[in-house]
């Protein structure tokens, strides 16, 4: 079994971080159960490029018990956990790539050794894997009946690979179930990505003025926290319905060249390029916060922060103060990347039950009916969706009501009226 982790001496740690996490991953507990039982994955290989995390571990567990044959690799060299990696390789036997910390060329290396001959299925999160597959490794393109997608930025890649036509098989896009959408993104990014900041700068939330670039899931559920926090929250946008919403939800609105004077903490959650610029680094006040949680470091323009600043320095691990030509100082976060997961530990194992739950099913699902798909993104099916939502409430004891012989058939009537 090939392997690159930082030290198989970690592996015991990482185990004690897996089996604590699966206590609050009820819902994947139960399909792993199932899969143990039936191996709906049997003989299937899968590369996967998501976060190496005790509930990424797992998932990647669940998949084996399915059947599969699963190779891990990082999609962000900074959210690995390397007790994690080296406990899936020694007590698991799963080839696991990944190093925290790892440089832009050791993060690609370890992308393409998860791709290899027979290859039958892709799992990633923000599409550098399937992205890789499709310009540097096609000769692995042959075998691959599907892939699935974990993040709003990789479904925006992948949605551009098919207008361009260059998708070459089926993906499903979890990221878009509405069980892993709203709960994952809301709930999950909302608070792990305040955790990564309060750990990374022990800086109090309450009373200060808390920016928040995106009004999406992961935007709303960032504000909300903040707001329950005690901190003024101001929202920028470039959509003029999320714009509203915002307005209406109590908060702030206005752009970034206005915000940029009044916020201690600004935190991007676009999946765009470069949504705070020079122009408004310069503006911001003495000692501005700045961080991402929306996936790539490219949020922040930091090539040209570094072009106005005389300086860099770290004053905490993660934490870099730029000295600004015109005597400000401006302090970047985790170099720009997912803060959640670089200053603290991602989502909770709750969360994420939710969301890997998601990936099994979607799997399964590839397995039986990925020859009859075209080569486009797809959504999760409902029943999976509602299937995976019931399960959850079920391990939160709570139940709901079900529809009446009348009401279903009232519900599929166009004859009643009023």
């Amino acid at each position: 079994m090939k392997y690159d982790i930082k030290s198989l001496g970690l592996a015991d740690a990482g185990k004690k971080k897996i089996e604590w996490a699966a206590k609050f991953m009820p819902v994947l507990g139960l399909i792993e159960k199932r899969f143990k039982q039936e191996k709906p994955l049997k003989g299937i290989k899968i590369a996967a490029c998501l976060h190496v995390t005790s509930e990424t571990a797992n998932l990647a567990r669940t998949l084996k018990a399915g059947g599969a044959e699963v190779y891990l690799c990082a999609s962000n060299p900074l959210s690995t956990q390397d007790e994690v990696a080296a406990s899936l390789v020694k007590h698991d036997n799963i080839s696991v790539f990944a190093i925290n910390g790892a440089d832009n060329k050791t993060y690609y290396k370890h992308i393409k050794a998860c791709l290899r001959p027979g290859l039958n299925m892709t799992m990633d999160d923000g599409c550098d894997l399937v992205s890789t597959l499709h310009k540097d490794e096609r000769k692995f393109l042959k075998d691959v009946i599907g892939g699935t997608e974990e993040t709003t930025t990789g479904v925006i890649r992948l949605r551009s690979m098919v207008r361009d036509g260059k998708l070459e098989y089926p993906v499903i896009a979890v990221n878009d179930s509405k069980t892993k959408h709203f709960f994952d993104n809301r709930y999950g990014t909302g608070q792990s990505t305040l955790d990564g900041i309060l750990r990374a700068t022990n800086y109090l939330i309450a009373g200060s003025t808390v920016v928040v670039a995106g009004y999406g899931w992961c935007g709303r559920g960032l504000a909300n926290r903040a707001k329950g926090m005690g901190a003024n929250v101001i929202v920028t946008e470039v959509d003029p319905l999320k714009g509203i919403e915002a307005v209406m939800d109590g908060f702030k609105v206005m752009p970034m060249s206005k915000a940029v004077r009044e916020g201690d903490i600004f935190i991007t959650v676009t999946g765009n390029i470069a949504v705070i610029r020079p122009e408004h680094f310069e503006k911001m006040k003495d000692g501005a916060i700045v961080c991402n949680s929306g996936h790539f470091n490219v949020e922040l323009d930091l090539e040209a922060l570094k072009k106005i600043s005389k300086n860099v320095r770290e004053v905490r691990p993660l934490v870099n103060e730029y000295n600004l030509r015109n005597g400000k100082r401006i302090i970047v976060l985790a170099e720009g990347r997912l803060v959640n997961l670089s200053c603290a530990e991602g989502h909770p194992a709750m969360v994420m039950d939710m969301s890997f739950a998601n990936q099994s099913l979607a799997a399964e699902f590839l397995v039986n009916k990925a020859s009859g798909m075209e080569n486009k993104v797809y959504v999760v099916p409902e029943k999976i969706d509602a299937r995976i939502a019931q399960l959850k409430l079920k391990s939160m004891s709570t139940s709901i009501d079900k529809l009446t012989p009348r009401q279903r058939e009232y519900l599929a009537s166009w004859q009643e009226g009023t």
